[in-house]
């Protein structure tokens, strides 16, 4: 198992680097097939004291005064994100960049920004009240994390057998 740009992954699939792998998003190399396993969203997070965080829902206009804090390596959600602030003519202050999801929670934990995250990296900080989530009626955006693998090479017996193993766990 190793980390990888999710941009590199279905190269390194295709091209046998990697037997398996795992992305957010539906590759177009037609020798890969991915499987849906794990739906999740792009969340608005705060710090639980934000005027933001008692409401139940609020408006991307409403965004244009806050300094977002976003990952600094560009992807399909990221993108949808700033297509939504371009679409409705709203300002978006990404004055800060940061290259983990980690760093990015810590952030908004510390009262540095707002930030929009997948949702399943901080249902931690839900859970607990670190952080609250308030869905902004533009952007509601599901992320499907998809297994991909090569449509017609063989894979190893443990690739095998963990696909198998995934397959049968959606029936």
């Amino acid at each position: 198992m190793r980390r990888s740009l999710s941009r590199n992954v279905p190269a390194e699939v295709a091209n046998n680097s990697l037997d398996l792998g795992v992305v957010s998003y539906k590759p177009g190399d037609r020798s890969l097939q991915s499987l849906v396993i794990y739906n999740d969203a792009v969340a608005f997070i705060v710090y639980p004291e934000h005027p933001f965080a008692a409401r139940k829902q609020i408006s991307i206009r409403e965004l244009g005064n806050e300094t977002v804090i976003a990952h600094n390596i560009a992807s399909p959600y990221r993108q949808i994100v700033l297509d939504a602030f371009q679409k409705h003519q709203v300002p978006l202050n990404m004055d800060i960049e940061m290259p983990t999801v980690e760093t990015i929670k810590k952030m908004v934990e510390s009262k540095m920004g707002v930030a929009f995250v997948p949702r399943m990296c901080v249902q931690a900080e839900l859970a607990a009240g670190q952080l609250v989530e308030i869905p902004v009626k533009e952007l509601q955006v599901a992320r499907k994390i998809r297994l991909v693998y090569p449509a017609h090479r063989e894979l190893s017996h443990a690739a095998t057998a963990f696909l198998d193993l995934v397959k049968g766990s959606e029936a």
